[in-house]
């Protein structure tokens, strides 16, 4: 059932819609990796990474609210759900229990360097079909460049 009908071809649609459906599995996934690290993280760094960590959990959280309307606005119902993130993400899983703060922030530049990764394909995807959601995960891809950078600085 279409409830909001695509000005994009049924072919350009169906990538877009990957990529769009892709990232918000990123996303939501990032926030979660992000802040069970966040509260498990120890250390003599911990008041640094904790913050840091915050600061991605807010990245992947607006970003994944940017991506979902997206695809809402091409006609594409994005799917969240827990099951379903859990099923499509590519970022490992978290570590449990404590979490020393440099396991923490290499934990953070793996996720990140993945997603940095996807991302790209991302915007090499859409560049065609969908410049405006491409611009979208131009802009994603930066902000998650600019967490990359920070977290591997930090344990330099």
């Amino acid at each position: 059932m279409y409830v909001v009908k695509s000005p994009l071809s049924d072919a350009d649609l169906k990538t877009v819609a990957e990529a769009l459906q892709g990232a918000l599995v990123d996303l939501v996934d990032l926030a979660l990796v992000a802040k069970q690290i966040h509260w498990n993280v120890v250390g003599p760094r911990f008041r640094t990474v904790h913050l840091q960590l915050d600061e991605v959990v807010a990245t992947a959280r607006a970003h994944s609210d940017t991506v979902a309307e997206r695809a809402s606005a091409l006609g594409v119902s994005p799917d969240g759900r827990a099951a379903t993130v859990a099923a499509g993400s590519d970022i490992a899983t978290a570590p449990g229990g404590w979490v020393k703060d440099s396991d923490a922030v290499g934990a953070l530049v793996d996720a990140l360097g993945a997603m940095i990764t996807r991302m790209r394909e991302r915007v090499m995807a859409t560049a065609e079909p969908d410049p405006v959601s491409q611009d979208i995960f131009i802009g994603i891809t930066a902000d998650l460049e600019k967490h990359h950078w920070m977290f591997q600085a930090e344990n330099a």
